[in-house]
């Protein structure tokens, strides 16, 4: 069924109280991997080699709704708003409201997914070891082999991938600036993405057709990098702009609030405050001081104005 919500995805069910959603481009993808990884079961068993490369695709899927699902678990022990967790082409997306208060919210968020892929790859390791070598073992062991790599190459320092967010946490922590962090992660994206082209060519064997396989599949995974840094960049200055809105800095101390106005804590700031204004839309808010007294007010307008300087 398709999401009204989101436009291009069907909404299969709920996890951890987040919808899961998919794009077709997975079912393209997995169509694909089935294809590629068949020939590797046909001399293992007298299971068609199609079946069982379809049960170690599905179980990567897991794998990775498993990864997204610790994003999840991660932000909202920070109290931020999860949408939905969705699946696509290239792995999957956890599409949380706002942004990180603090560079230990980051951190936390960002490198739990990679964590999880990490702990399932080692899991499978063991369980696979333990077992006599078969088809079953096999299954498992490519899916801790697949989340290894998964896990090594999200931890690369690059937006947007985990392991970018992680390093723009680290900069955002040494240097306090925010912003600065998102740029510097998002330019090392830009080069991974075209470092993964170039070792992809200078790596290339002797068969053509497995080069041009590789290098195709680098070039769409590049593109994705570059794509992914370059939304990053163009955001790190609304980001940055919508942190520096302040409703106690913003607002008329003193100020007589129209009648029946919304209240707004006065320490309301960035995304919060934003939220806070949309889900009460108006031309005047009440600003409220945490004892419940009137510290003055705010306007729609001023806001747009603050924001508006900022660029400035």
């Amino acid at each position: 069924m398709s999401s009204p919500q989101h436009p291009g995805t069907w909404r299969i069910g709920r996890v951890a109280g987040v919808d899961v959603l998919i794009k077709p481009s997975l079912l393209v993808m997995g169509a694909a991997l089935v294809v590629v990884f068949a020939p590797r079961y046909e001399d293992r068993s007298d299971t068609s080699p199609y079946f069982l490369a379809a049960v170690f695709v599905v179980a990567l899927y897991v794998s990775v709704l498993i990864h997204e699902i610790a994003h999840v678990l991660v932000a909202r022990a920070y109290r931020m708003q999860v949408d939905s967790v969705t699946l696509h082409l290239l792995g999957g997306e956890t599409l949380i409201a706002g942004e990180s208060r603090t560079p230990g919210q980051e951190l936390a968020t960002s490198i739990a997914g990679p964590l999880a892929s990490l702990g399932i790859a080692l899991g499978a390791f063991a369980v696979s070891g333990s077992m006599e070598i078969s088809t079953t073992s096999d299954i498992i062991w490519s899916i801790a082999y697949v989340n290894l790599i998964v896990a090594a190459f999200n931890m690369l320092p690059g937006l947007p991938l985990d392991g970018g967010r992680v390093f723009r946490a680290i900069i955002w922590k040494v240097t306090g600036d925010e912003e600065r962090g998102i740029r510097i992660a998002a330019w090392i994206g830009r080069l991974a993405a075209v470092a993964l082209v170039g070792a992809t060519l200078v790596l290339a064997g002797d068969d053509a057709r497995d080069t041009t396989i590789n290098v195709l599949i680098a070039a769409f995974v590049a593109f994705f990098l570059w794509q992914g840094a370059g939304d990053a960049l163009r955001n790190a200055g609304h980001a940055a702009r919508v942190d520096r809105l302040v409703a106690r800095e913003i607002g008329f101390p003193g100020a007589t609030p129209p009648p029946n106005a919304a209240t707004l804590s006065a320490d309301l700031r960035g995304p919060d405050l934003l939220r806070a204004m949309a889900a009460r839309p108006a031309e005047a808010y009440a600003l409220t001081e945490a004892d419940g007294s009137v510290f003055g007010v705010l306007t729609s307008r001023a806001v747009d104005e603050a924001y508006r300087a900022s660029r400035r």
